[in-house]
Parts: C-alpha cells; sequence; structure tokens
C-alpha cells in the first residue's frame, strides 16, 4: 500500500509497505528496522518474533521516545512482559499492532511531533 506524505518532508516518514518491506522516505527497506522521525534508520538484525530479545527493547529505550509503536510483523503478536522489562523500568509505553497498522499510526504521531519510534519487524 502506497501512503501519501502530509507536510512532513523533513521527517522520517513511511512512504510504503508491503509484504515482505518497509519503505521510508522512498526508500526500500526488506528487513527490519526501527526509526525515528529525525536521525537514522537503524537495521534490527530480527526477523522472525521468536528471535525477539529484552536487549532489543533496551536498545530502543536508550533513545529516550515518548513511546514505541510495535509492529509484529504481518500478524498481530504481543512479546512477552519480560521482554518489555527495560521499556517498563524507563516509563516507556509501548503499544503492539500488525505492520499495517503501525505504519499508519507511526506516521500519525511523527506528524503530530511526537518523538515516536516505530519498530517494524518484516517476517
Amino acid at each position: 500500500m502506497k501512503l501519501q506524505p502530509d507536510a512532513a518532508q523533513n521527517l522520517n516518514t513511511v512512504t510504503r509497505y508491503g509484504p515482505g518491506f518497509i519503505e521510508i522516505n522512498h526508500l526500500s527497506h526488506p528487513t527490519s528496522i526501527w526509526v525515528m522521525p529525525e536521525g537514522p534508520i537503524t537495521p534490527w538484525p530480527v526477523s522472525r518474533f521468536e528471535d525477539l530479545t529484552s536487549a532489543d527493547f533496551a536498545q530502543m529505550a536508550s533513545l529516550q521516545p515518548q513511546v514505541i509503536i510495535f509492529g509484529s510483523g504481518h500478524r498481530i503478536r504481543f512479546p512477552k512482559p519480560e521482554l518489555l522489562a527495560p521499556l517498563f523500568a524507563a516509563k516507556i509505553g509501548i503499544e503492539t499492532m500488525d505492520l499495517q497498522a503501525a505504519c499508519r499510526t507511526y506516521n500519525i504521531l511523527m506528524a503530530e511531533g511526537r518523538q515516536v519510534l516505530g519498530a517494524f519487524l518484516i517476517d
């Protein structure tokens, strides 16, 4: 699905997504990534939901986002609470949804000026 950008020209925006990829600012990524409105797009060496670790979420927490939007792949799957412990300790919220909903939600929060981190699992 192609998404139409709004006025957020200089921010990291999800411009498209589909089976096996996500596109940020018209650059396709065939593997999992995480991204904030500003800054680099970070490759995330996780290709299966079962491979998630608390260290993944600790790295995200170190960026101090207000909230994390976790796109768990083609279907919604919730991480075990012990994996999210670094986020709870840092008082960072996380919302889990499938990839499609996560892409749309990330763009909305980014356009509102929120310090959102989109963690997109491509499975």
